[in-house]
Order: C-alpha cells, then sequence, then structure tokens
C-alpha cells in the first residue's frame, strides 16, 4: 500500500514554466468574439482600448499551446507557489467511503484565493505596457482583494466595482482592498453612466457582475493610461489559471495516481477552467482521462439550465458578444453567498467544450445543502472553506458516497479555491437557520432570456 502523504508540495524548480492553451487542442474551437458594432469577429486592435495589448493577444491565440510564464511573475508566484495537493484523509474517513479524495488548496495567500494567478500577470503586462491604473469589478471580492495586491506590488492605481449585495455582506474585503491601495465602490453606482442608469431604473438594485463590468469598462475606456481587467471568463483568464492543474497532475504522478473525476465550482469558470485543464488535454487527445463536473448555484444555473448562444458579456451591453452559455446579461441573480458564483454566463471554453461533451456533467446545488457540506469539510479537514468552492466540495462528497454504496476506490480531485473567513455572515445564517434556497422559476429565467440579442444568420 502506498505511503501517500497528507499534503503534497512540489519544489520551487518544480513551478512550470509554461500555461498551457487548451485552445490549441479543443476539436472544435468555441465560436469567435464579436465586435458588437460590425458583428465581426473581434481582432487585437478592437480590444485594445479595453485590454492590455499581450492580453489581447493572449486572448485571441488559438495556435500555441503552451505559453511562457514571464520571470516576474514566475519569481511573484514563488511567494505562494507550488500551493499543495492535500490527500482529504479525514474527509474519507468521515464518509466511510473506499474513494481517494485530494484537493488542491489555492488558499493559502493574502487574497485567500486562485485569483491572485492571474491577477499578477494582467498587472504585469500592464506595467509592461506604460499603464498607470487598472479597473475591475468584483463579486466575493477575492478577484477584487488579488488584484489590488497584484496592483499594490506594481505600483499602479486600481478603481474595484463591487457588486453591491456582496459590498455589504462583506464589509472586511474592502478593508483588504483599501489596504493595498485600491479605492471600492459598491455597484451600481452613481459613478458611472450605466449605473446611474440602472439605478434610476431600479433604485434598490442589489448589483451583479454584469452591471460591474459596464461599470468598469466604460470607465476604463474614457480614462488615459487605463484598462480594464476581468478574473474569470475570458480565455487569457483561464490560461493563467492553468497552473492549477499543471501542478496538480505533477503532484498526481509524485504518487503515481491519476483522478477519475475532477470537480469544480463554476461561476465564469476560471477555477474549473485552469483546474482540469491538462486532464482535458488528454482526453482531447484520446487518452484516458477523468469524469468532469462543473458545480453551479441553483441560484443562478447557467450550465444546467441556460441557453448556448451569443450573448454580451456584461448588463451595460458594452463589452463583446461571446457565444456561452447564458442566463440572459439582463438576469439579476438572488442574493446568495457564493457572491463569486452570481455571473450570467459561463466561460466561452468551458461553454464549447459541455456543448460538445468532453466537460462531461453539470450539476446546481441549493446553498443550503452547500454550507451542510462546507461545515463537515470544516470540521474533518481544519480549513474552513469559501462558499464558492464549498459547491465542489458538495459533488465530492456525493461522487464519494456513490463509492461507498458500490464498493469502487475511485480517485476524486477537486479545487478548494480558497478560505471562507471573510463568509462568516454567511455561516452564521446557516447555523441561525435563517438561510433560505431561491431557485429561480422559468418565468424568472424567460425575463433574462428575453435580453439575449437575436442575431440573424449568426445564432
Amino acid at each position: 500500500m502506498k505511503n501517500i502523504p497528507y499534503k503534497i508540495y512540489l519544489s520551487e524548480e518544480e513551478l512550470p514554466r509554461q500555461w498551457y492553451n487548451v485552445r490549441a487542442d479543443m476539436k472544435t474551437d468555441h465560436s469567435p468574439i464579436l465586435n458588437p458594432a460590425t458583428l465581426k469577429p473581434v481582432t487585437v486592435s478592437d480590444l485594445e482600448p479595453v485590454f492590455c495589448t499581450e492580453l489581447a493577444k493572449q486572448e485571441l491565440n488559438t495556435t500555441d499551446r503552451f505559453i511562457d510564464i514571464p520571470d516576474e511573475v514566475r519569481d511573484f508566484y514563488k511567494m505562494y507557489r507550488p500551493s499543495p495537493l492535500v490527500r482529504a484523509y479525514c474527509l474519507e474517513k468521515a464518509l466511510g467511503t473506499p474513494a481517494k479524495i485530494y484537493y488542491k488548496f489555492e488558499g493559502q495567500n493574502t487574497s485567500g484565493s486562485h485569483k491572485l494567478n492571474s491577477a499578477i500577470a494582467q498587472a504585469y503586462y500592464a506595467k509592461q505596457q506604460g499603464l498607470t491604473s487598472l479597473t475591475t469589478e468584483t463579486g466575493a471580492g477575492q478577484w477584487g482583494t488579488a488584484l489590488s495586491m497584484a496592483c499594490g506590488y506594481f505600483g499602479l492605481k486600481l478603481r474595484v466595482y463591487m457588486v453591491r449585495v456582496s459590498s455589504e455582506q462583506k464589509p472586511y474585503r474592502k478593508a483588504v482592498m483599501e489596504t493595498y491601495g485600491a479605492k471600492v465602490i459598491p455597484s451600481p453606482s452613481d459613478t458611472t453612466n450605466v449605473g446611474r442608469k440602472i439605478l434610476a431604473e431600479f433604485p434598490d438594485n442589489t448589483g451583479s457582475l454584469g452591471t460591474a463590468i459596464s461599470e468598469a469598462v466604460e470607465v476604463a475606456v474614457s480614462t488615459e493610461g487605463t484598462r480594464y481587467v476581468l478574473g474569470s471568463v475570458l480565455n487569457q483568464v483561464l490560461l493563467h489559471q492553468t497552473i492549477i492543474g499543471l501542478e496538480s497532475k505533477k503532484a498526481l504522478e509524485k504518487c503515481d495516481e491519476y483522478p477519475d473525476i475532477v470537480i469544480g465550482c463554476a461561476g465564469g469558470g476560471s477555477n474549473l477552467g485552469g483546474l482540469m485543464a491538462p486532464f482535458m488535454q488528454d482526453k482531447l487527445a484520446g487518452r484516458h482521462a477523468p469524469h468532469f463536473i462543473a458545480v453551479e448555484p441553483a441560484s443562478c444555473p447557467s450550465l444546467t439550465r441556460g441557453k448556448f448562444a451569443y450573448d454580451f458579456c456584461d448588463t451595460g451591453k458594452v463589452t463583446p458578444l461571446a457565444r456561452m452559455y447564458t442566463l440572459g446579461s439582463g438576469f439579476i441573480p438572488s442574493a446568495n453567498h457564493a457572491g463569486g458564483l452570481r455571473y450570467h454566463g459561463m466561460s466561452p471554453i468551458l461553454s464549447q467544450l459541455y456543448h460538445d461533451g468532453y466537460l462531461d456533467e453539470a450539476r446546481s446545488v441549493e446553498q443550503t445543502k452547500v454550507f451542510e457540506a462546507a461545515e463537515l469539510f470544516a470540521r474533518v479537514e481544519g480549513t474552513l472553506p469559501a462558499p464558492e468552492s464549498s459547491h465542489a466540495i458538495a459533488v465530492a462528497i456525493q461522487e464519494a458516497l456513490k463509492c461507498k454504496e458500490t464498493g469502487e476506490e475511485k480517485t476524486i480531485l477537486f479545487g478548494l479555491t480558497g478560505t471562507g473567513y471573510f463568509d462568516l455572515a454567511a455561516y452564521m445564517a446557516y447555523n441561525a437557520g435563517t438561510m433560505t434556497d431561491y431557485i429561480p422559476t422559468d418565468a424568472d429565467l424567460e425575463r433574462g432570456f428575453s435580453c439575449i440579442p437575436h442575431l440573424d444568420g449568426i445564432q
């Protein structure tokens, strides 16, 4: 019997030197992102007013399988990477399962999440281009915190539009962002045209990632020396996050292990996409591969109940159009506690892989079940997980209990994207019995679907 340690660490020398671009291996690349004015595929020049030039090139790169990680980014990674791959022995024992459960833990940095993997790369390219400031949005606050750290490191100014309900639920996230020098504005706000328009129509609007994106983009394109950056959904972000899966695969190889099932929470797709990409490469090449499961909140079910269509990536309809699983850019999700998963659409890469059957399965989970799983995990594994990550935990437990019934000794890998220490209000609500579940009705979804544009001859 193999003696596998509780935590498996790679050395600094084993830190990957390249990101993996899954688009180079996809059987059908996702449909091109469209310029909303011309409905033609966007070019680098179309994206340059919004994104850094190098990031725009990465966004449209379909051919380079591996892209070098800049030395300065890799050196920064060494502050908190390689991150540990953990064998969840205590969870296995609590469940009485023959399954072997591993999780990749991304919470060992101040931002408390995997978001720093892309934040530092995007800030680096902005600094290299000579820019002076960035704008962004954030839901739960993990991305905003990570980007504030990265901008603080490179001396860049940062304006963060934080979904209003999340800013109210997580005031200490705002405090951390401000500590690193960011300016944080609850969204929708009266600082932008799109924000004022939304507030005029819906004064009590609790906000959404789509709305916050609209505000951040508006400021970026109208402010000299400024660009917009995004923490999920985009191809460039999934590229940077493949550091998670590359490390996971190498750590498992050290134990002579390979996962039968890979599970990740899915909001915009950065965590799941980053974790599964190197294993997806095996599947696309016709080799043995895991069963991939995306887990999303029942309150915002873009994969399980959305439409595969071209849609705007923001509520204000100022961004390019992407073909993805979407609930409609006008969909306003409920104020559930998994703010990082509160987005109307899914990564075009993951959407295409799901549409083509390579991403095997999507499940939605109610938040009370998510927190039930989170508390079990916290009690037996010792780490308080973020609500977003706890969606993956819930399904990992489901799969492990299936193995208990069948006697199968499957190997399960899931992503623990971050810690839940800024989510204590949510844990308090669950423990007090005041947390409720919201599942949108078909009528709720139809209101969002009505916002999806109809593009003659394209959709």
